[in-house]
């Protein structure tokens, strides 16, 4: 029962975050619309007429895959991490910090630190190309939207394989715009508070097939 329920969790939590992640990535996009259609640029020269994008086309997408880090980037699913407790006192620039406290990681405001990101209110999938190794696998501490060490997001490989299938299909398929009298300008940022960071207003968009 343990182990059904853990499978529970991870379910849930998936399906929450990659989600969350999702409408904002489309929300960036239709705000970015140049963004937007280089990357539906990218995909459909790879992938062509097939009519589907699969789980082997996604290590193509070089440009998909900066898309949806700089969305982790800004807008992190779970903006303060899960909460950590100290194992023992320690001091931490010049702070004692004693054991058994609480500490919350703020993943939103790292993500956005000037000392580590230029332009770091802005929107720039290239950042993370052109030889930018940088990834949210944990190692890399100026990007951690799933935590990092032992305590890192289980789900975050199914999750993000899920979001990629997701996003690049929404993309591949159709053709985005906003309803009549709506500006791009219109288009919020507005949060919902929460656990995880879900968009406060709804995201209404425009689907044109493109097959």
């Amino acid at each position: 029962m343990r182990d059904f329920s853990l499978l529970v969790d991870l379910l849930v939590a998936g399906t929450d975050t990659g989600a969350a992640i999702v409408v904002w990535a489309m929300t960036l996009l239709i705000r970015n619309p140049k963004i937007m259609h280089k990357a539906q640029e990218e995909m459909r020269s790879i992938i062509g007429k097939k009519r589907k994008v699969d789980e082997d086309d996604l290590p193509k997408l070089a440009y998909l895959k900066a898309v949806i880090k700089e969305t982790l980037r800004l807008y992190p699913p779970a903006p303060l991490l899960v909460p950590r407790e100290t194992r023992k006192d320690a001091i931490v620039h010049g702070y004692q910090v004693n054991q058994k406290t609480l500490v919350y990681v703020n993943a939103w405001a790292i993500g956005r630190d000037p000392k580590f990101w230029d332009s770091p209110e802005a929107f720039l999938p290239e950042r993370f190309l052109g030889g930018n190794d940088i990834d949210f696998k944990g190692k890399d501490f100026e990007l951690i939207p799933f935590g990092s060490g032992r305590r890192i997001c289980p789900g975050m490989s199914v999750g993000v394989v899920i979001v990629e299938l997701l996003l690049a299909n929404l993309l591949y398929l159709f053709d985005w715009g906003l309803p009549d009298g709506v500006r791009k300008e219109d288009v919020d940022f507005e949060v919902m508070p929460g656990i995880t960071m879900h968009k406060r207003n709804e995201l209404r968009l425009l689907a044109h097939g493109y097959f």
